[in-house]
């Protein structure tokens, strides 16, 4: 299977008293592009995760965000920093002693103190494991939405390869007659115009035309890299960059059928192919 470069899943994991939440968002880029928004307390995930993106994805501009929720059904404990609130009354005995009019601290002003209430969430030790794992279930979310996107591109490319067999099949049967359709009109005007030529240079002329209108090597490039389009999307895996490189040989052999046709029907077909080739191009570089 091919995958797309385009994709989303977010995991949400309920540890009691707060909860994990992740999310993953993947668009096209031209390699693995890593973004990450986690807050500061979950900081020291990011290299974890970033493996773990890394192993399992090979291009894509990938968006990882991170954030640990307070659970509103938990109770929170309000435990006082014993030690903290002695050095506190200390601190304060010594002021009133040297400054006796000094104001009494309030008990506002206490339990404001900084690191007087202690912190009851989970330390990231206790976290870490919940991470990875809710990291891996993304991943693996990402990676079905990822799959499913390529099934659709590559159903979407193979559609455009039939129709592009059938215009080849249709031009490949005119190209003789083209040929010599235009070889005897050539030989015709030559001879009007230039009474004295011999039939020696008449035939070369001819043949050096033909040479440059017939495009049955054209065609049959055509089919042989829509062959290795077909190929490389059955054999699946990280296509993308191969199925970009058969884009343009595809559009420079249009190109030339198109600027080496003598028939307008030739051209329509050429004109045709350019279209279907700027269509799949534009939906393989979502493919991976």
């Amino acid at each position: 299977m091919v995958h797309s470069m385009t994709g989303f899943a977010a995991q949400t994991r309920d540890l009691g008293r707060v909860s994990l939440h992740l999310e993953l968002r993947s668009v096209n880029s031209r390699y693995l592009d890593l973004a990450f928004r986690i807050t500061d307390d979950l900081r020291q995930a990011e290299p974890a995760i970033r493996e773990l993106i890394s192993v399992r994805l090979g291009r894509g501009k990938v968006e990882c965000r991170l954030n640990l929720q307070t659970t509103e059904a938990a109770p929170r404990s309000l435990a006082l920093n014993a030690s903290l609130l002695e050095q506190l009354r200390e601190a304060e005995a010594a002021v009133r002693e040297r400054l006796p009019e000094a104001a009494r601290l309030t008990v506002g002003e206490v339990l404001r103190w900084p690191g007087m209430l202690a912190d009851d969430s989970p330390a990231f030790d206790e976290l870490q494991p919940a991470i990875v794992e809710l990291a891996r279930a993304a991943l693996d979310e990402l990676a079905a939405a990822r799959r499913r996107e390529g099934d659709k591109l590559a159903d979407m490319i193979r559609e455009r390869t039939v129709r592009m067999r059938e215009l080849v099949d249709q031009a490949a049967p005119r190209i003789p007659a083209i040929v010599a359709e235009h070889q005897e009109k050539l030989a015709t005007r030559l001879r009007d115009a230039v009474a004295s030529l011999d039939e020696d240079r008449i035939r070369q002329e001819v043949a050096l035309f033909a040479q440059r209108v017939d495009v049955a090597e054209e065609l049959s490039r055509l089919a042989t890299h829509l062959d290795e389009v077909d190929r490389i999307l059955k054999a699946g895996g990280a296509a993308g960059k191969r199925l970009d490189f058969l884009m343009q040989e595809l559009n420079r052999e249009a190109n030339t059928l198109a600027s080496k046709s003598a028939a307008t029907d030739v051209t329509g077909v050429a004109m045709e192919m350019k279209v279907l080739i700027e269509q799949m191009r534009e939906q393989v570089q979502n493919i991976e």
